[in-house]
């Protein structure tokens, strides 16, 4: 893995009066945070079984976190995505020699993806809802700490959990006075549903966004439960204000990232939630895969 850059972004923090830092995982392997738990958890799982197969379900980016780390130890390796994946993650995850299986509804997409696994004998690696692939995003959460251990606030956006209950556990393990605040898709909202019913639900979420990242049909049962006893906050993001964020990560801090990733930075400048004046606040800019044709078309167009 890499040790990803912890930027100060004093320009954009001073719009909010914060002192403010960027955990740039878009520079990380495979252009996102999905490397470290899918790396962490394809070297769990037993030599022997893994020349059976790996196989995921994915959007985008875990889905290429996967194919490059079975890569990595030569284990073939399919790849369930939704038929609206774009175009340069599907390219990447064929890129990393992984197969590709579409589908076309996303209610039932991880059964498909069942089906694949019984087919095949093949080692499921879970995108957001298995301890190693948690552990994994954790170790994000210990560099933040290791370079600002007086951070007072980080903000982590949420699709399945896997990256809010990775980091949260370990902010909250090592810092307990840091507030977490998880920031969700207003369009297609997850992890508040699944608090207020105190469960995993299924959920609508919208099939066009760029907030790929943030649509899995449901938050995972160990994310829920470390929000519920590691999260300090809960707000959302629309995708408007998502796209105001992606321009100015891009404007002012020269980062190219997808709507997923520039999502935290949204909650901040939009007034989601407000953190003490002069407060240390990290943003982690989850990712950066997004096809430059959407990308400029939404910003731009």
């Amino acid at each position: 893995m890499h040790r990803t850059p912890l930027l100060s972004a004093a320009t954009i923090g001073d719009r909010v009066g914060v002192r403010l830092f960027l955990k740039c995982e878009s520079f990380q392997k495979t252009g996102s945070f999905k490397a470290r738990g899918a790396l962490n958890n394809v070297l769990s799982i037993p030599p022997q079984q893994r020349a059976r197969g790996i196989c995921t379900v994915s959007a985008g980016n875990h889905a290429q976190a996967v194919a490059w780390a079975a890569k990595r130890v030569g284990a073939p390796c399919v790849v369930v995505m939704p038929a609206a994946a774009p175009r340069s993650k599907v390219d990447a995850v064929r890129g990393y020699g992984a197969e590709i299986v579409f589908h076309d509804d996303l209610s039932t997409i991880f059964e498909r993806l069942e089906q694949v696994r019984r087919e095949r004998g093949a080692a499921f690696v879970h995108p957001f809802d298995d301890p190693l692939t948690l552990a994994g995003a954790g170790t994000m959460g210990l560099e933040i700490l290791e370079e600002l251990p007086h951070a007072d606030v980080v903000i982590v956006p949420v699709g399945g959990g896997g990256l809010m209950g990775g980091v949260a556990t370990a902010i909250k393990g090592m810092s307990p006075r840091t507030r977490v605040v998880a920031v969700e898709l207003e369009e297609g909202p997850g992890l508040i549903p699944a608090l207020e019913a105190g469960k995993p639900i299924p959920v609508a979420r919208p099939k066009q966004t760029l907030c790929d990242g943030m649509t899995p049909p449901f938050v995972g049962a160990i994310p829920l439960e470390i929000a519920r006893r590691c999260v300090d906050e809960v707000v959302s993001v629309s995708e408007g204000e998502v796209k105001d964020a992606m321009r100015l990560l891009l404007t002012r801090a020269k980062l190219y990232v997808e709507g997923s990733g520039a999502a935290a930075t949204a909650a901040l400048m939009a007034g989601r939630f407000s953190p003490p004046p002069g407060a240390t606040v990290v943003s982690i800019v989850s990712g950066g895969n997004v096809d430059p044709e959407r990308f400029c078309s939404a910003l731009f167009g």
